[in-house]
Protein backbone atom coordinates (compact mmCIF):
# COMPACT_ATOMS: atom_id res chain seq x y z
CA UNK A 1 0.00 0.00 0.00
CA UNK A 2 1.03 3.57 -0.49
CA UNK A 3 0.80 6.39 2.02
CA UNK A 4 -2.01 8.03 0.04
CA UNK A 5 -4.16 4.89 0.28
CA UNK A 6 -6.46 6.36 2.95
CA UNK A 7 -9.83 6.88 1.29
CA UNK A 8 -9.34 4.10 -1.23
CA UNK A 9 -11.31 0.87 -1.25
CA UNK A 10 -10.24 -2.72 -1.40
CA UNK A 11 -12.59 -4.92 -3.41
CA UNK A 12 -12.19 -8.64 -2.79
CA UNK A 13 -11.31 -10.59 -5.89
CA UNK A 14 -14.22 -12.67 -7.21
CA UNK A 15 -12.91 -16.03 -6.06
CA UNK A 16 -11.83 -15.10 -2.53
CA UNK A 17 -12.84 -17.86 -0.15
CA UNK A 18 -12.16 -16.14 3.20
CA UNK A 19 -15.70 -15.83 4.66
CA UNK A 20 -14.75 -12.60 6.44
CA UNK A 21 -14.01 -10.87 3.15
CA UNK A 22 -15.86 -12.82 0.44
CA UNK A 23 -17.49 -10.27 -1.91
CA UNK A 24 -16.55 -7.39 0.35
CA UNK A 25 -15.69 -3.74 -0.17
CA UNK A 26 -13.36 -2.30 2.48
CA UNK A 27 -12.80 1.42 3.00
CA UNK A 28 -9.22 2.18 4.08
CA UNK A 29 -9.36 4.69 6.95
CA UNK A 30 -5.85 4.55 8.33
CA UNK A 31 -2.48 3.61 6.90
CA UNK A 32 0.76 3.85 8.82
CA UNK A 33 3.79 2.63 6.87
CA UNK A 34 5.49 1.44 10.08
CA UNK A 35 2.42 -0.22 11.62
CA UNK A 36 -0.25 -1.36 9.18
CA UNK A 37 -3.67 -0.62 7.80
CA UNK A 38 -7.19 -0.21 9.24
CA UNK A 39 -10.43 -0.26 7.29
CA UNK A 40 -14.12 -1.16 7.49
CA UNK A 41 -16.19 -3.55 5.40
CA UNK A 42 -18.95 -1.41 3.88
CA UNK A 43 -21.32 -4.16 2.73
CA UNK A 44 -21.78 -6.71 5.54
CA UNK A 45 -24.85 -5.63 7.55
CA UNK A 46 -25.52 -7.47 10.78
CA UNK A 47 -28.99 -8.48 11.87
CA UNK A 48 -29.06 -5.82 14.58
CA UNK A 49 -29.69 -2.09 14.85
CA UNK A 50 -27.32 0.49 16.31
CA UNK A 51 -29.63 1.22 19.24
CA UNK A 52 -29.67 -2.48 20.18
CA UNK A 53 -25.92 -2.47 20.85
CA UNK A 54 -25.35 0.92 22.41
CA UNK A 55 -26.80 1.79 25.80
CA UNK A 56 -27.81 5.36 26.51
CA UNK A 57 -28.02 6.08 22.79
CA UNK A 58 -30.75 8.11 21.08
CA UNK A 59 -33.38 6.25 19.07
CA UNK A 60 -31.65 5.40 15.80
CA UNK A 61 -33.12 2.62 13.72
CA UNK A 62 -30.14 2.04 11.42
CA UNK A 63 -28.27 -1.17 10.64
CA UNK A 64 -24.86 -1.79 12.07
CA UNK A 65 -22.24 -3.47 9.90
CA UNK A 66 -19.46 -5.98 10.49
CA UNK A 67 -16.41 -3.76 10.07
CA UNK A 68 -14.11 -6.76 10.03
CA UNK A 69 -12.83 -9.73 11.97
CA UNK A 70 -10.79 -7.71 14.51
CA UNK A 71 -11.98 -6.02 17.71
CA UNK A 72 -15.59 -7.18 17.88
CA UNK A 73 -15.86 -5.39 21.21
CA UNK A 74 -15.47 -2.00 19.50
CA UNK A 75 -17.91 0.29 17.66
CA UNK A 76 -16.72 2.65 14.91
CA UNK A 77 -18.46 5.03 12.55
CA UNK A 78 -17.74 6.64 9.21
CA UNK A 79 -19.75 9.71 8.25
CA UNK A 80 -20.14 12.70 5.99
CA UNK A 81 -20.51 15.24 8.82
CA UNK A 82 -17.01 16.19 9.85
CA UNK A 83 -18.27 19.75 9.74
CA UNK A 84 -20.28 19.20 12.95
CA UNK A 85 -18.65 16.23 14.72
CA UNK A 86 -15.63 17.44 16.68
CA UNK A 87 -12.37 15.48 16.51
CA UNK A 88 -13.40 13.45 13.45
CA UNK A 89 -10.50 12.05 11.40
CA UNK A 90 -10.47 13.18 7.78
CA UNK A 91 -10.49 10.29 5.30
CA UNK A 92 -11.18 12.08 2.00
CA UNK A 93 -13.44 14.87 0.73
CA UNK A 94 -16.84 14.30 2.31
CA UNK A 95 -15.82 11.37 4.56
CA UNK A 96 -14.62 11.24 8.17
CA UNK A 97 -14.01 8.53 10.74
CA UNK A 98 -15.13 8.75 14.37
CA UNK A 99 -15.19 11.91 16.41
CA UNK A 100 -16.63 13.09 19.70
CA UNK A 101 -19.16 10.42 20.69
CA UNK A 102 -21.17 12.62 23.09
CA UNK A 103 -21.55 15.26 20.40
CA UNK A 104 -22.60 12.55 17.94
CA UNK A 105 -25.35 11.38 20.31
CA UNK A 106 -26.56 14.97 20.73
CA UNK A 107 -26.63 15.52 16.94
CA UNK A 108 -28.54 12.28 16.34
CA UNK A 109 -31.03 13.05 19.10
CA UNK A 110 -31.66 16.48 17.55
CA UNK A 111 -31.96 15.01 14.03
CA UNK A 112 -28.93 16.94 12.73
CA UNK A 113 -27.38 13.59 11.78
CA UNK A 114 -29.55 10.94 10.13
CA UNK A 115 -28.97 7.51 8.66
CA UNK A 116 -28.03 9.08 5.35
CA UNK A 117 -25.00 10.70 7.03
CA UNK A 118 -23.39 7.82 8.91
CA UNK A 119 -22.62 4.10 8.99
CA UNK A 120 -21.72 2.18 12.18
CA UNK A 121 -19.42 -0.84 12.39
CA UNK A 122 -18.70 -3.58 14.92
CA UNK A 123 -15.01 -4.35 14.78
CA UNK A 124 -12.62 -3.46 12.00
CA UNK A 125 -10.38 -4.92 9.34
CA UNK A 126 -6.72 -4.69 10.23
CA UNK A 127 -3.50 -5.69 8.54
CA UNK A 128 -0.09 -5.71 10.20
CA UNK A 129 2.97 -4.23 8.54
CA UNK A 130 3.42 -5.87 5.12
CA UNK A 131 0.38 -8.17 5.41
CA UNK A 132 -1.86 -6.22 3.06
CA UNK A 133 0.99 -5.73 0.59
CA UNK A 134 1.38 -9.52 0.45
CA UNK A 135 -2.36 -9.97 -0.14
CA UNK A 136 -2.24 -7.38 -2.93
CA UNK A 137 0.72 -9.15 -4.57
CA UNK A 138 -1.24 -12.43 -4.44
CA UNK A 139 -4.17 -10.74 -6.21
CA UNK A 140 -6.63 -11.03 -3.33
CA UNK A 141 -7.78 -7.42 -3.69
CA UNK A 142 -8.52 -4.86 -6.36
CA UNK A 143 -7.77 -1.28 -5.25
CA UNK A 144 -9.96 1.59 -6.42
CA UNK A 145 -10.93 5.12 -5.46
CA UNK A 146 -13.78 5.38 -2.98
CA UNK A 147 -16.99 6.81 -4.37
CA UNK A 148 -18.77 8.49 -1.44
CA UNK A 149 -22.06 6.99 -2.67
CA UNK A 150 -20.71 3.60 -1.60
CA UNK A 151 -21.08 4.55 2.06
CA UNK A 152 -24.86 5.02 2.09
CA UNK A 153 -26.53 5.23 -1.32
CA UNK A 154 -25.79 1.83 -2.86
CA UNK A 155 -27.56 -1.12 -1.18
CA UNK A 156 -25.17 -3.46 0.62
CA UNK A 157 -26.17 -6.47 -1.43
CA UNK A 158 -25.28 -4.62 -4.66
CA UNK A 159 -22.14 -2.78 -3.56
CA UNK A 160 -19.56 -5.44 -4.40
CA UNK A 161 -20.86 -5.97 -7.96
CA UNK A 162 -21.31 -2.21 -8.47
CA UNK A 163 -17.77 -1.44 -7.38
CA UNK A 164 -16.39 -4.22 -9.62
CA UNK A 165 -18.38 -2.88 -12.57
CA UNK A 166 -17.11 0.63 -11.84
CA UNK A 167 -13.55 -0.59 -12.49
CA UNK A 168 -14.07 -2.46 -15.76
CA UNK A 169 -16.52 -4.39 -17.90
CA UNK A 170 -14.25 -7.42 -17.55
CA UNK A 171 -14.57 -7.40 -13.75
CA UNK A 172 -18.32 -6.79 -14.02
CA UNK A 173 -18.65 -9.99 -16.06
CA UNK A 174 -16.53 -11.97 -13.62
CA UNK A 175 -18.54 -10.60 -10.67
CA UNK A 176 -21.70 -12.02 -12.26
CA UNK A 177 -20.37 -15.59 -12.24
CA UNK A 178 -22.42 -17.56 -9.70
CA UNK A 179 -20.69 -18.84 -6.58
CA UNK A 180 -21.47 -22.39 -7.62
CA UNK A 181 -21.11 -22.90 -11.35
CA UNK A 182 -23.29 -26.03 -11.18
CA UNK A 183 -26.21 -23.67 -10.32
CA UNK A 184 -25.70 -21.86 -13.63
Amino acid sequence: MEENSVGQILISEPFMEDPNFKQSVVLICDYEPDHGTVGFILNKPLDVKVGDLLQDFPEFDEDIYMGGPVGHDTIHYVHSRGDVIDDAVFIRDGLWWGGNFEKLKFLIENKVITGSDIKFFVGYSGWSLGQLDNELEMGSWVVDTMDNNYLINIPSDKLWKSSMANISDHLAIIADIPDHLNLN
